[in-house]
């Protein structure tokens, strides 16, 4: 009797410690799978990569002119430089720093040049990893703290709607070439995009076969854009992108400036844009004639296409660059 319980107790503890056993190799097998795998450091020399860039573009006996610089970042040296010292010193994601061995990061001038030419060709951030010894993942952190710094620093300056003062000198200068209380002229033109998605490619396009996008601007005779709506897939035509398009919330919002001048003796205290004849004949609005007849209307006919021109030769200098 005592030795029939004896082999049912041995029996029971054996039991016991294989469940044990088994658990603990579970758990020993499951912390491996479920751990999480370190990234493999590749020494990329980041310091070779700011030698490279400088005696390429930036050294006194630079490698490459000036015209290849500005066809390869889209803008000319002295803008570039001007937007690196800016961000170097106002921005602490741009200013070179040591890490904990004391190595130089990577330095301004490698970052905003990953941000530019990414922007510039519409290509990921590893295009560049063998010329500027910069990760993929380093690349993409550089153009999003880039636009945002962008942003940032000039946008009160250059991406706002006329002040009062800027307005008073495009109505000015709407007087001049016998437009009185015109502020610019407004149109659309379609931008090629090459990396559309092929799920996307149906909505963005249109007759020419190629995805687009819509970008409405309003611009003046110096070609200032001060009005920029882009974004809007190139199915749709310029009524279409007027009807979604923010350039009169200032005016439904009761925010615009106020404006008065007068022609033929009637005051009119609302500004216009000059237009094709897409638009819809509104107030806001002044087209030209389709088929002139007579000595003045030709010459208005003439005098308004020749105006309108500015919003086109806006949109050609940013097809060049």
């Amino acid at each position: 009797m005592s030795s029939s319980s004896s082999d049912e107790a041995d029996e029971v503890f054996d039991e016991l410690v294989d469940e044990v056993v088994d658990n603990f190799i579970d758990t020993i097998i499951d912390g491996q799978t479920n751990k999480p795998k370190r990234r493999a450091y590749i020494e990329r020399d980041r310091e070779l990569g700011h030698i490279r860039l400088c005696n390429d573009y930036f050294s006194n006996n630079p490698t490459y002119t000036e015209d290849m610089f500005r066809r390869r970042f889209r803008m000319n040296k002295p803008l570039f430089l001007r937007i690196v010292d800016r961000l170097s010193t106002e921005v602490p994601y741009f200013q070179q720093r040591r890490d904990a061995t004391g190595r130089n990061g990577l330095s301004p001038l490698q970052k905003c040049t990953a941000a530019i030419r990414m922007l510039a060709y519409g290509q990921s951030g590893d295009t560049y990893d063998e010329y500027l010894r910069m990760a993929d993942s380093t690349s993409r952190l550089c153009l999003e703290n880039f636009t945002d710094a962008i942003i940032q620093l000039f946008g009160d300056e250059y991406l706002r709607t006329p002040t009062a003062e800027d307005l008073q000198r495009l109505l000015d200068i709407g007087e001049v070439r016998g437009f009185p209380g015109m502020i610019g002229s407004i149109d659309c033109m379609h931008w090629e995009w090459k990396n559309c998605p092929t799920a996307w490619k149906g909505q963005f396009t249109r007759g020419s076969g190629k995805p687009t996008i819509v970008l409405e601007a309003v611009a003046s005779q110096d070609l200032w854009i001060w009005h920029a709506f882009f974004g809007l897939p190139g199915t749709l035509n310029d009524i279409n992108v007027l009807d979604r398009s923010p350039v009169f919330d200032d005016i439904l919002h009761g925010r615009a400036s106020k404006v008065k001048f007068k022609v033929n003796n009637h005051t009119y205290r609302m500004a216009y844009y000059l237009t094709d004849g897409i638009y819809p004949p509104w107030a806001t609005f002044i087209q030209s004639i389709p088929l002139p007849q007579g000595r003045k209307a030709q010459k208005f006919a003439e005098m308004q296409e020749s105006a309108r021109k500015d919003v086109e030769r806006a949109f050609g200098v940013l097809q060049s660059r």
